[in-house]
């Protein structure tokens, strides 16, 4: 196949024309697709519908411990889920704190936290200029918390092997800087995963900020779309032996395992971290819903339960992940107007068109009835220095609506590339 930039005037306008008039008529069926968020399908969540059936007069509501789960207490969590993350992040279940349904509220609290009292030195609030890097491309929710808070946020290069480590060991030179955003397992929206030696460059980092942290969002954990999914290297364990147990603080949740939106979240650290935010935690809450916790106690009582509830989870996303893989093969390979991911698992592909064509193929596509995450979401003030990436989300439509999806995005990828080239080449 030649590339667009190859062709000729008059090989360009024939392909204009072609891509113009499949363009209108995918237009003229008036969709209504969506790949915007991250969110798992009705298919994925019915998995964990027992979850209804697990709490109740028949099968009682008290846990392991004999605490009644309808009632105050608990601050930290039930010593099962405790357990249950403990074995998924690979670190002591006393250093867990288990709490309600979103990681990301976690992240928030903790980040305010800083501002209001520290996380290890004085309050954030107090000291102007305050930064935060943000490797890029990335997850926007997490930019958004820090943009909220008035941090600097400083783009780092996002590699095939993780964050461009150069760069931030220098940056950490600076003590402004007060924390990094990671995901380090299947990547939002790249799909990659850390290597060994990349988490070992983060676990010997030595900030010129005492109250500096890794955020370490471990949002997809356990999400493999294969058997031979991506291994990541164990940052505590990584931390511990470097000397700075104290260096990272870690999320995830079941947001994608059961329910998003009535799941459990865990955040967790090293002793002295877990002490000073449980210390704060008990002028805040009582304790979180237990009931819910005792749900996912039930339905996911060992390691091994939870790795066969994923594997279901995986046959349901892989032929959606394969659909839009296989159109972007047939549709837009070897005309050098775009560039892919092939995640092993997590949510997301990573899609980079032309430069100065993201914004455009968004465009195309949303007027074509297909609602993509907008371009630019990806970096820092939403701003794409190159206006390339576009994140695809292709968990929450059927199989087949997914293919759809993906024929009217590749065909707005091919659109806005030849819109551009052919005004470049006038």
């Amino acid at each position: 196949m030649v590339k667009y930039t190859e062709m000729n005037a008059s090989e360009l306008q024939e392909q204009w024309n072609l891509v113009k008039t499949e363009y209108e008529e995918l237009k003229a069926r008036h969709l209504t697709l969506d790949m915007s968020r991250g969110k798992p399908g009705k298919d994925n969540m019915d998995i964990s519908a027992k979850l209804f059936d697990l709490v109740g007069n028949d099968t009682g509501f008290k846990n392991i411990d004999g605490i009644d789960c309808r009632n105050y207490g608990g601050l930290d969590g039930l010593t099962e889920l405790k357990n249950l993350f403990a074995a998924i992040l690979g670190m002591p279940p006393e250093q867990m704190i288990v709490g309600g349904n979103s990681s990301l509220n976690m992240m928030f609290d903790t980040i305010s936290q800083g501002m209001t009292h520290g996380l290890g030195d004085k309050p954030w609030a107090l000291e102007s200029g305050r930064k935060f890097l943000c490797p890029a491309p990335g997850y926007d929710r997490h930019f958004a918390i820090t943009e909220y808070f008035g941090f600097e946020m400083i783009s780092i290069p996002l590699h095939a092997d993780g964050p461009d480590m150069d760069a931030v060991e220098e940056l950490v030179k600076d003590e402004k800087v007060k924390g990094i955003w990671c995901v380090p397992k299947y990547s939002n929206p790249e799909g990659i995963t850390y290597s060994d030696e990349v988490v070992r460059r983060f676990a010997r980092l030595r900030p010129a900020a005492k109250d500096f942290h890794i955020f370490w969002d471990d949002a997809y954990a356990v999400h493999d779309l294969t058997d031979d999914g991506d291994r990541l290297l164990n940052l505590y364990s990584e931390c511990e032996r470097a000397g700075n147990p104290d260096l990272p603080i870690i999320f995830a949740s079941t947001s994608k395992i059961t329910f998003p939106g009535a799941g459990v979240a865990v955040e967790a650290g090293s002793p002295e971290v877990v002490a000073m935010l449980k210390g704060r935690m008990r002028f805040q809450t009582i304790g979180p819903d237990k009931l819910n916790q005792l749900r996912h106690a039930r339905l996911l009582h060992s390691i091994e339960e939870l790795k066969e509830h994923m594997r279901a989870h995986a046959e349901i996303l892989r032929p959606k992940f394969q659909n839009v893989l296989s159109e972007f093969d047939n549709s837009l390979s070897g005309l050098g107007i775009a560039r892919w991911n092939t995640p092993k698992g997590g949510y997301f592909i990573s899609l980079y068109v032309l430069p100065g064509c993201a914004k455009r193929t968004y465009e195309l596509c949303a007027a074509a009835g297909l609602s993509l995450t907008p371009a630019g979401a990806t970096y820092p003030y939403g701003k794409d220095p190159e206006d390339s990436n576009l994140r695809i989300a292709p968990t929450y439509p059927s199989a087949d609506e997914v293919k759809a999806a993906a024929k009217v995005l590749t065909v707005a990828v091919k659109y806005a590339a030849l819109e551009k080239i052919i005004r470049e080449k006038e």
